[in-house]
């Protein structure tokens, strides 16, 4: 019984990640940086995103890779349903794609260093899962061949300059994808702070390999 609520507690929370990051990266952060404009580089998805990946670690590491598995379905399946209600069916399916491909690749690879140093499990799964789920969203959402899940959005397919300083021009949802990734990252390292902190509040269970 314990099991099932806290498996319930995770999925609805990594539910509302989800639905949260798939309004989020619909908007751009205004006002420039150094002379850069910010709604060339971000989303505020960035923010919020890397947050499933603490979850996913946090359930990986007291439950293990087949509950973490089970809420990351949970969280698949609700946060996509969700996610078609309240954002573009296209950012849907590419949100659903990504979060479902990448969370699992973070279970993986965290189970893999579940024996490694308590930091180096969350860190290098958090990085990896981030990376293949930045690039299939980002590609899928936005790139031009996949236009048929979805029509393109003119201002992601507007030609600019890669991360607003270089001199090369590519779609605008390119330099998009590699801020993002670069906050993610940055976001990914910073949790690594909470999940010091919960590592002795969120214990393992008994038929799980303590960490």
């Amino acid at each position: 019984m314990l099991t099932q609520r806290h498996t319930l507690i995770y999925a609805l929370v990594m539910a509302a990640i989800v639905v949260a990051s798939n309004i989020l990266v619909q908007f751009h952060l205004t006002g420039t940086l150094w002379g850069i404009a910010l709604g060339d580089l971000l989303t505020w998805g960035a923010f919020t995103y890397p947050v499933a990946f603490l979850v996913t670690d946090l359930a990986n590491r007291q439950f293990g890779p087949a509950t973490a598995r089970r809420i990351v379905y949970v969280g698949f399946i609700v946060g996509v349903a969700l996610s078609f209600w309240l954002s573009e069916p296209r950012i849907a399916i590419a949100s659903g794609t990504a979060f479902l491909i990448g969370q699992l690749l973070d279970i993986s690879v965290f189970n893999e260093l579940r024996r490694k140093s308590w930091w180096k499990a969350p860190l290098a799964a958090s990085m990896i899962g981030t990376v293949i789920d930045t690039v299939l969203f980002f590609s899928i959402a936005f790139a031009s061949v996949f236009a048929f899940i979805g029509p393109n959005l003119d201002f992601a397919a507007a030609p600019a300059p890669i991360l607003g300083v270089m001199a090369t021009e590519a779609p605008r949802w390119i330099s998009w994808a590699l801020g993002d990734l670069v906050v993610k990252i940055v976001v990914g390292v910073v949790l690594l702070l909470p999940y010091g902190a919960l590592m002795n509040v969120l214990k393992p269970m008994p038929q799980v390999t303590a960490r």
